[in-house]
């Protein structure tokens, strides 16, 4: 073989090097969305927690650990969230983006006692008990806009070649972000003094950043049932705060909100905090937080 013929099959494949795609990983559903948008064109990022199952009692399959552990980043809400990830997280060569651990991110406590619920000492929610952050941060679009930066910064450092597709990519979805405030801002003014109750507790930056009236939870963890004593002192609050609707979630059939309802003369809603039912991809964020709106505002409307 020639030298010239060496040279061109070695910068073929110092070229194929150059151009192989980043295995990236994200946690639940709204993260993998965000980091499919800031991808586009260079590559699909890996989902660990599918469809209707919840991230609250996840239990890790051997190929989830593989897809981790093959990661070249992985993106994830906090450790102290996604505690299933701790083992394959310590044994991956993978860097990780936490969104919780984002400079200038938006951290609200968890909501305790009264209509929330106090949370026992022996409860962690399915995380660590040391932080009572409540890392439902996804749901408000400011923070969703700092870990669109983030990954663009992150995954441009780690692919130089695309690192302008990223940035490109991470200012359209940016924008994207800002239209999506603006029109939940503005569907969901008509409602927001009204109260309503939902299943558990996890819409607080959702509830905080469009200023509505949420006035309890049904259960503070989704795989507890509450007590014969919580439900009559919500179905009693229920009625005394003029609460319009009680709100369930696809990913815990439970006929609890229902009941707690009808008991109390409420109309039943569904509300969706991850897209448990939407095709993955750059537009399930958008579609989800749509959809949340939507919920709120036909339910909370009489409509």
């Amino acid at each position: 073989m020639s030298k010239h013929v060496i040279a061109v099959l070695l910068l073929c494949l110092g070229t194929q090097v150059l151009a192989a795609e980043l295995k990236v990983a994200a946690s639940i559903q709204p993260l993998h969305s965000l980091t499919a948008a800031v991808m586009a064109g260079a590559g699909q990022p890996a989902q660990v927690v599918n469809g209707l199952a919840s991230e609250h009692a996840y239990a890790l399959k051997p190929s989830d650990a593989r897809l981790v552990q093959a990661a070249d980043l992985v993106v994830l809400v906090s450790p102290a969230y996604e505690t299933f990830l701790a083992k394959p997280l310590a044994a991956a060569r993978a860097d990780v983006l936490a969104l919780a651990q984002l400079p200038g991110i938006t951290r609200l406590d968890q909501r305790e006692g009264g209509a929330w619920e106090a949370h026992a000492a022996d409860h962690d929610h399915g995380h660590s008990d040391r932080d009572e952050t409540d890392f439902h941060l996804w749901l408000d679009p400011a923070n969703a806009k700092l870990l669109v930066a983030a990954l663009a910064d992150k995954l441009a450092a780690k692919d130089p070649s695309r690192a302008a597709l990223y940035r490109a990519n991470a200012q359209a979805t940016l924008a994207r972000l800002d239209a999506l405030d603006g029109e939940l801002f503005a569907r969901l003014a008509p409602v927001k003094a009204r109260p309503y109750v939902v299943f558990h507790d996890a819409y607080q930056y959702f509830e905080a950043r469009y200023g509505l009236n949420p006035v309890g939870a049904v259960t503070i963890d989704p795989d507890r049932p509450p007590s014969a004593k919580r439900m009559a002192t919500l179905r009693d609050r229920i009625k005394s705060s003029g609460t319009a609707c009680v709100f369930r979630e696809p990913q815990f059939p439970s006929p609890l909100a229902a009941s707690l309802a009808q008991a109390a003369g409420a109309r039943l809603g569904v509300l969706d905090p991850q897209g448990a039912d939407l095709a993955p991809g750059p537009d399930l964020y958008f579609t989800m937080m749509r959809r949340l709106a939507e919920s709120l505002s036909s339910c909370l409307s009489g409509g």
